[in-house]
């Protein structure tokens, strides 16, 4: 049997291909894609020093609002900006009484410090910094919060190590390296310098069919540019490893949400 894993044909899509890969997907990412714990917004709160409950919030790379129906939900006034027109039609069809805007990080639409969080949830790796961290300091207000979070896998968890290993030699990346350089609070987030973040994980986990747990992977943006039979071929091959962890046909995935919070002076 053809092993897919073992024999890759690396690709180099551009960033820009990669992120407009999402429209095309945008029911598959809502359907499938993980949420956010509570603790998260509990540590987005503790860091940031205030409450999001009646503040002014604008949720970046809102796609398809999975993180702006929570934070709408902690009682915040939040505004979602969304660059791709698949992923804006999903959020407006899903969350029909929140505000969305199409935009990007990188020149927001929105007035000079009229934010108190501004919040990142999967996207700000999609922004140039250069222009990004400037905007940021922009449209918050003194004291305000820039708040970045991404999940990511548990990799100390033997199976999740494993899956990423065969994923990492399917797409020619180092998952864990990737991680670490993501860990890399300020360094990554803002190579200039201009905001000090703080770092904190927070773990969670799900328990979820085994087709959702594939149709997640299948929603990242590498897997989205990937030529469909090889990806396919790939997530069949998975199911198979998968099987044989979890017979019963569900998966329990771990997160080590990432969460970076930096204060506006």
């Amino acid at each position: 049997m053809t092993t897919t894993s073992a024999s890759p044909e690396p690709a180099t899509p551009s960033p820009a291909l990669r992120a407009h890969s999402f429209n095309a997907a945008a029911a598959q990412y809502a359907a499938n894609r993980p949420s956010y714990p509570p603790a998260l917004f509990d540590a987005v709160e503790e860091l940031a020093g205030r409450p999001l409950s009646g503040a002014r919030v604008v949720d970046v790379g809102a796609g398809t609002g999975i993180a702006t129906a929570l934070l709408d939900a902690r009682g915040a006034d939040v505004l979602a900006v969304e660059p791709g027109a698949g992923m804006a039609a999903e959020f407006r069809r899903a969350l029909p009484h929140l505000p969305i805007v199409r935009g990007n990080g990188n020149a927001l639409p929105v007035a000079d410090a009229h934010a108190d969080f501004l919040t990142y949830a999967q996207a700000w790796h999609w922004t140039d910094t250069a222009h990004s961290v400037p905007e940021a300091l922009r449209v918050l207000r003194p004291g305000g919060a820039l708040a970045l979070w991404w999940n990511t896998d548990a990799l100390d968890i033997e199976w999740i190590a494993e899956a990423a290993d065969r994923t990492g030699r399917f797409l020619g990346v180092d998952i864990a390296a990737e991680k670490r350089k993501a860990g890399d609070g300020n360094q990554a987030a803002d190579p200039s310098g201009r905001l000090r973040f703080t770092r904190r994980e927070v773990r969670w986990s799900r328990r979820v069919p085994i087709d959702t747990h594939l149709a997640n992977i299948g929603s990242h943006s590498a897997f989205l540019v990937t030529p469909e039979e090889r990806r396919n071929a790939f997530l069949e091959e998975e199911r198979g490893h998968l099987l044989k962890v979890f017979p019963d046909g569900i998966v329990e995935e771990t997160y080590d949400v990432l969460l970076l919070v930096a204060t506006k002076p």
